[in-house]
Parts: structure tokens; sequence; C-alpha cells
């Protein structure tokens, strides 16, 4: 969901003002929305990215016969304490979660295609559809 979201939004709101890697002159500006920000992105970047997923892996104990491991982090703002509705809501969460999944794959398809993270098929001359 929230790369659906991370594809959508730079679009709708903009791009934050300043540097990403001042150091390489490189504003966030300079990122384009999509795939191809993949390549644009500093090495140093990348690993800031993966040590903070890293950190939020192994800040939690996760050990057999805790709560974290079932999944439960405490968190319940979102959840109930009733079954009966946490049980409701697991299942739109799911459910949610697998539409945002086909999401982003066909924006990613889509991207993948036309060169453009929103599609502008007119630059996709070579599509059967056409």
């Amino acid at each position: 969901m929230l790369a659906t979201m991370g594809y959508i939004t730079p679009e709708i709101t903009g791009k934050l003002p300043g540097f990403l890697s001042p150091s390489a002159g490189l504003k966030f500006a300079d990122i384009p929305n999509g795939l191809g920000a993949i390549s644009k992105v500093p090495a140093a970047g990348w690993a800031q990215i993966a040590a903070y997923m890293a950190f939020c892996e192994v800040s939690q104990d996760q050990s057999p016969g805790t709560a974290a491991a079932a999944g439960d982090f405490g968190f319940k703002v979102l959840t109930s304490s009733d079954p009966a509705e946490k049980e409701k809501k697991l299942c739109a969460e799911i459910a949610n979660g697998r539409l945002s999944m086909m999401a982003i794959i066909g924006m990613f398809f889509q991207d993948g295609l036309t060169g453009s993270a929103w599609g502008d098929w007119a630059l996709y001359t070579a599509s059967p559809l056409r």
C-alpha cells in the first residue's frame, strides 16, 4: 500500500524542496517518478534505506511466543478488542493489501511499456491495442 501511495503522491502533491544529495548536487525534483528513480538515487541512499529496514526488523523482540511474533505490535488504533470486529478489519486489510499489490504491478507494467509513470500510451506506438 505504501508503494502504491509512493508512486502516486509525488505526482499529486509535488516533490520535497531541497537536495536529496547535496554532495552530488542532486535535488528531489531531479528524481523522476516511477521506475526511472531506481537508477537516479545514489548508492549511499539505497544503503540508508536498507539500514533503516534492517533497524525496523531487529528493533522489536519477535522471538516465538511474544505478541510481536504474531504480528501484534500493540498499535490498537486500527484494530479492536472485539474478536469479531478485529476479524472483519483484518479481512478488509488483506483485501486492500491485495488490491494495492495489483495496482503497483499495473503501474510498474505501464511505466515499463511507456517509459512514463503515468503511461502516456501515445509514447508506446508498438502496442497491439492501437
